[in-house]
């Protein structure tokens, strides 16, 4: 052959290389593409705007978490994933939204108060104005006990506002938690060395004489102080948030169902302890609710939001990364966890920009029903996976899913549910973010099911992978609270997260191998059903993608 022409062969062959090169998975190359793509055109924040100031608060059920749902497949089809559609559900409640509450005393002193109110609770008819009693129930109490204390308070709570216990103390915390892990702590978390996480003891109940009746549990006592309000003409019942600056956590009526209480508010625990204190010195108070809550039928069928990056040899298998799209009701559920949903879906952005082609399918996912207990993932890995103990066909072609759900703070670290071979794979792919503060991967054995979406893959034998983050203000301040809203978001933080997941789901979806996973006699044993437990149902879904797309009106 001449030896222009060998030349000229050899060129072409290299050219026709250099594409699979860029996306082989490790080249330096495709990680600077990735950062800049999200330098130059980060669309992260205003997803973040979308899903917290226009669809926010997204409650389980609720027309704001269909309409973010719907959003956010109408965004990514527009960025060029495919087969995006909605899943459903049956979530077996109906939705539930408040529309308005105002809040206020009128005498002795008039002022605003600070207030959310519970979900899954009733309006008032109009604004209702009475006097308050403060209902100071007895400390642990039987069955007996208590039947007795309620007997006496009949004619005291009708026609009154309740106010439901004696008002909470918050000491002033002179050793606030820090809002950065020291690299120190990371690499006891994460590290090759990391030490097993531990959750906060909780403090220990206290064991009852013996022969005295069994204490009621907290949940036993607030049902039957529900029922025992709404039968007797109370008006409203009010709990007390028991949180400092004015923090509120205001969750649901457990029985979901509307008539079986009275309305239902939860008062900042300084206006709450102001009126007690009034109270006790002999003095009426009398305050004012206008409460407007709309309850939707139809949020009995929720939806998981799901969209792809198709795989080429690999299409079969699939790489997943997602994170709740739901969220409480008292914010806009900015932390928790909007802006996991906005980083995963950067993080797909950034892959379908620039064009890779990984070999296996990329799956993003963004559940519903995770704050009621991550229905919407478990319906989602029963459908299309199964377990370990009862596996479905997509079973070993499952390669593992990335969670983000700990708020704003960068990653540094993440849990692998698997054998240590696993962990030190994901710790590998993870190696070019040092500069970023990320440590590492730990092995996780656990199958309990909580904390986030990635245990419900986790629970059925699957690799979950919890990314973990810089605590920042999440469990002090943002975590289901009034304040979570898209000024708690550190810009900077979020775009690295974002950068971290899209390097490390194309590393997984063009290994050779799949992640290992523990051998059939190794798998750890699933743990005792607790008695609350159940499995929420799948909807059958059509065959044919073009019937499931859901696009935004």
């Amino acid at each position: 052959m001449p030896k222009a022409r060998w030349i000229a062969l050899c060129l072409i062959v290299s050219l026709s290389c250099l594409p699979l090169l860029a996306q082989n998975g490790g080249s330096d190359d495709l990680l600077a593409r990735i950062r800049k793509e999200e330098k130059d055109n980060s669309q992260i924040m205003k997803t973040m705007h979308m899903l917290t100031d226009i669809y926010g608060p997204r409650l389980t059920g609720s027309p704001n978490h269909k309409n973010a749902a719907e959003w956010a497949i109408k965004q990514m089809t527009a960025w060029g994933l495919q087969n995006a559609h909605l899943e459903a559900w049956d979530f077996g409640h109906p939705g539930w939204l408040n529309e308005r509450l105002t809040a206020h005393m009128i005498s002795p002193i008039k002022d605003v108060l600070s207030c959310e109110v519970l979900a899954w609770t009733p309006s008032t008819r109009g604004p209702v104005r009475a006097k308050t009693y403060q209902m100071i129930l007895p400390e642990r109490p039987s069955q007996e006990q208590l039947t007795s204390f309620l007997t006496g308070q009949k004619a005291k709570v009708r026609g009154r506002i309740v106010m439901t216990g004696k008002h909470t103390k918050v000491p002033v915390n002179l050793n606030p938690p820090a809002k950065r892990q020291t690299d120190e702590q990371a690499q006891l978390r994460y590290g090759p060395n990391a030490r097993p996480f531990a959750f906060p003891t909780p403090s220990p109940t206290p064991t009852p004489a013996p022969g005295a009746p069994k204490p009621l549990t907290n949940r036993q006592i607030d049902a039957q102080i529900d029922e025992f309000l709404k039968e007797n003409g109370a008006l409203i019942r009010v709990n007390d948030a028991a949180r400092e600056f004015r923090q509120i956590r205001a969750f649901n009526n457990r029985t979901f169902d509307v008539t079986r209480t009275v309305p239902s508010i939860v008062m900042s625990n300084e206006d709450y302890g102001r009126i007690s204190r009034i109270l006790a010195d002999g003095t009426d108070v009398t305050l004012e609710f206008d409460v407007v809550n709309r309850v939707y039928p139809d949020g009995k069928t929720s939806y998981n939001t799901v969209a792809e990056i198709p795989g080429t040899d690999k299409a079969d298998e699939v790489i997943m990364l997602g994170g709740h799209l739901d969220s409480w009701h008292a914010a806009t559920g900015a932390t928790d966890n909007a802006i996991g949903c906005a980083i995963m879906m950067e993080a797909a952005r950034i892959l379908q920009t620039l064009g890779v082609k990984p070999r296996r399918t990329i799956r993003v996912a963004l559940w519903s029903g995770e704050e009621q207990g991550l229905l919407g993932s478990q319906a989602y890995v029963k459908e299309h996976f199964g377990a370990f103990e009862n596996p479905k066909p997509g079973y070993e072609k499952f390669g593992g899913y990335f969670n983000i759900d700990s708020g704003t703070g960068r990653v540094r670290g993440a849990g692998v549910f698997g054998p240590p071979e696993a962990a030190s794979i994901m710790r590998k792919i993870l190696e070019p973010f040092k500069d970023d503060g990320v440590v590492g991967a730990v092995a996780s054995r656990s199958r309990n099911l909580g904390g986030s979406d990635n245990t419900s893959f986790s629970q059925a034998g699957l690799p979950g992978i919890g990314m973990g983050q810089d605590p920042i203000e999440y469990n002090s301040h943002t975590w289901h609270t009034n304040l979570d809203t898209y000024e708690r978001i550190l810009e900077d933080d979020v775009k690295k997260d974002a950068v971290t997941v899209a390097w490390s789901v194309y590393q997984l979806a063009m290994r050779d191998d799949l992640l290992p996973r523990f051998a059939k006699d190794a798998m750890p044993p699933l743990p005792p059903p607790t008695p609350a437990e159940s499995a929420p149902t799948p909807i059958p879904q059509p065959k044919a993608s073009p019937k499931r797309v859901k696009k935004a009106a």
